[in-house]
């Protein structure tokens, strides 16, 4: 194959602007809620996101390379021009890359797999034309835009309150927070381990069915449960009351544990779902030059590659990550433990019951409708609507962005490789 080098070194390179941006964003979307209601610090959150999203990528290191065009072009037109192929994945690479760093820089949080659907969506107009493209999975795709914020919002909504009426508003709060508190990290757990059976596992061909994942999810949420009730056994937390008022404070430090347990869960979830499809055109271009052109091969993600995308992570995220970080924890309504559990919780469920019903689900989407729900149920008040603007506006803006980027990059990859 011609330029075999030159793709091999353009992939990599274009993957780590890819994996940075990933970090930078989807990564810090994950650490956000915890993060902003100051359960962990920034740099806690970095050391969980760095272990727990690596060993969730190496979970998800058997991802075959067809999954990577996420059925919005039919590739097998270009079998018999795998360089136009290579090149429009570079380019798709390079776009949804560019398009991470742009919105990580402004705070915004958007979807990185918006982002590279926009990407290839681009591509695929100008190379193949508009027939090629699965537009049925494109309008899916933008559904979900609606479908799942607002799902999560109300879940949120209603999660938050029935804390408040469990344990917040009841005579006493501590104590009802020993018990329900346990309850709801069993819950979280079972609801993100179902995450990365359903959704995770099957990339290394592990494909259980919805029995033998629901087991096993219940056995996760029970271990998480009971090392929940020995954790808080540690803050040696006095129930009394302090001249006569409840301590709040007390009560968030136990959901603070709550969210300790939540962001590591959470994280590797978010690594076996979605950072290795982050990395993606960069193995579609090399199982494409290892085969000599031949784009119908199927191969695993190399460990390589997995290793390049998790450097990348870890680098956008400490780099940039605090901007995002700090817009979806604190610049949209200001969250608590007990309030970011809330909208943590309704973020797993809403990926679980879409996931089942099969409907594309944005996990960025998803938790800031959760976050909105949250500011709901304190008040109109409490939401801060200006960034609440800025956020829409970049989510209808990530996909044509992508498109425009990877068209601008097609060409001009196109036309260098083209004067070698």
């Amino acid at each position: 194959m011609d330029h075999a080098t030159l793709y091999m070194v353009l992939a990599v390179f274009f993957g780590f602007i890819m994996a940075w941006g990933v970090g930078a964003n989807d990564v810090a979307n994950a650490m956000g809620t915890a993060v902003g209601s100051r359960a962990l610090t920034l740099f806690q959150a970095v050391i969980i996101a760095t272990i727990f999203e690596s060993l969730g990528a190496l979970l998800a290191g058997g991802e075959v390379t067809t999954t990577i065009r996420s059925g919005i072009i039919d590739a097998s037109v270009l079998s018999n021009s795998p360089d136009i192929l290579v090149q429009g994945m570079l380019a798709s690479l390079l776009a949804a890359g560019s398009w991470l760093v742009v919105a990580s820089i402004f705070g915004w949080p958007v979807s990185t797999t918006h982002s590279i659907v926009g990407a290839i969506l681009g591509f695929g107009l100008v190379v193949l034309g508009v027939n090629a493209i699965y537009w049925h999975n494109v309008f899916n795709i933008a559904s979900s835009w609606v479908v799942t914020p607002i799902i999560a919002g109300v879940l949120s909504f209603a999660l938050f309150r029935s804390v408040q009426v469990l344990i917040f508003e009841t005579e006493s709060p501590i104590h009802n927070a020993r018990i329900y508190v346990p309850i709801y990290v069993f819950i979280v757990t079972m609801m993100v381990s179902m995450i990365t059976i359903l959704k995770g596992l099957a990339h290394v061909g592990l494909a259980l069915s919805g029995i033998s994942a629901v087991l096993i999810s219940l056995a996760l949420g029970v271990v998480a449960s009971m090392v929940s009730i020995f954790m808080i056994k540690q803050l040696h937390i006095n129930a009394a009351r302090d001249g006569g008022v409840i301590n709040f404070t007390v009560l968030e430090k136990i959901f603070g544990v709550l969210m300790a347990i939540t962001a590591c869960s959470m994280a590797f979830a978010h690594g076996s779902n979605d950072v290795a499809n982050a990395i993606g055109p960069l193995a579609a271009v090399v199982s494409i030059v290892k085969h000599g052109g031949d784009i119908g091969q199927n191969s695993t993600v190399p460990v390589w590659i997995l290793a390049l995308g998790a450097v990348g992570i870890v680098s956008g995220l400490i780099i940039y990550g605090h901007r995002v970080i700090a817009t979806i924890g604190s610049e949209i309504t200001q969250l608590t433990p007990s309030r970011g559990f809330a909208a943590q919780l309704a973020t797993a469920s809403t990926v679980v019951f879409a996931s089942g019903l099969g409907l594309p689900v944005s996990t960025t989407q998803t938790l800031v409708g959760a976050i909105l729900g949250i500011g709901f149920a304190r008040g109109m008040g409490a939401l801060n609507v200006s960034v609440i603007r800025n956020i829409f506006l970049s989510w209808i803006v990530t996909l044509p962005a992508g498109a425009v980027l990877a068209i601008i990059y097609y060409y001009l990859i196109h036309i260098s490789v083209g004067l070698l």
